[in-house]
């Protein structure tokens, strides 16, 4: 043990936005049940690198009695997480971050009759990142996965210039689905939110996963709230007041 400086994160100011993880160079800090955590004492050398990337002030230096910063265990912490994300993406490099095109802009070298409007990969709210570039002040579309199956112009009339998060309120986990979208909410200054749901009972389901993210997150902006008919058509349209 000795006396020296160490990380200190303060709970009740964390809302978990994720800034401080990658901003430790050592991967001594991550999310822990929405909110940062220490992994262990020994991989944190006391600089207070994470300090300046928290928009929350919850992170500061204390001085006190701690394991000591062991530099050859954060190289193999290190080393250990690297080769974790390989195995990762080689499982899945469906799941790697993609901008497709510029906003506004289709794909010169498309074949399809009706180019695509989709500029990122991936989509669906389980695998984006909440710092992915393509959500930064971006006009986000929160979509139940049933609604661009129904509805025939779904790209054009709603997809372009926009980013999109894709799920299903019934089959997967709404705490989940909240989580993750008030970390997109806290991290990025959206222009705009847009939820686009089927007219079932259980596709609702979306609109309160909003609210409820909006709520915990601290962010205020009114979003839209559309209702898409079994055939495919708009039957409402109304802006909700958060």
């Amino acid at each position: 043990m000795a006396l020296r400086n160490i990380v200190r994160i303060d709970e009740e100011k964390c809302d978990g936005c994720g800034l401080c993880v990658d901003a430790c160079a050592e991967g001594a800090i991550k999310i822990v049940d929405g909110k940062a955590k220490l992994v262990s004492e020994v991989y944190c050398d006391g600089l207070g690198v994470c300090i300046g990337h928290c928009p929350q002030d919850a992170i500061t230096i204390e001085k006190r009695e701690t394991a000591e910063f062991d530099e050859e265990a954060t190289k193999a912490h290190l080393a250990k997480q690297k080769n974790a994300q390989k195995q990762a993406d080689f499982a899945c490099p469906g799941m790697a971050t993609q901008e497709l095109r510029e906003k506004g802009k289709t794909s010169e070298s498309s074949t399809a009759s009706v180019p695509s409007q989709l500029s990122q990969w991936p989509v669906q709210l389980k695998l984006v990142s909440p710092q992915a570039p393509y959500f930064a002040n971006a006009d986000l579309l929160l979509v139940a996965d049933c609604v661009p199956f129904a509805m025939g112009d779904f790209h054009g009339r709603f997809l372009k210039d926009r980013s999109i998060a894709v799920g299903c309120p019934k089959l997967d986990d709404p705490e989940f689905y909240i989580e993750k979208l008030g970390l997109i909410l806290k991290t990025n200054k959206l222009r705009s939110l847009t939820v686009i749901h089927m007219e079932v009972p259980c596709c609702f389901g979306l609109t309160r996963i909003a609210r409820e993210a909006l709520a915990r997150s601290g962010v205020k902006m009114p979003f839209e709230d559309v209702t898409i008919s079994l055939q495919g058509s708009v039957s409402k349209s109304e802006k909700i007041e958060t």
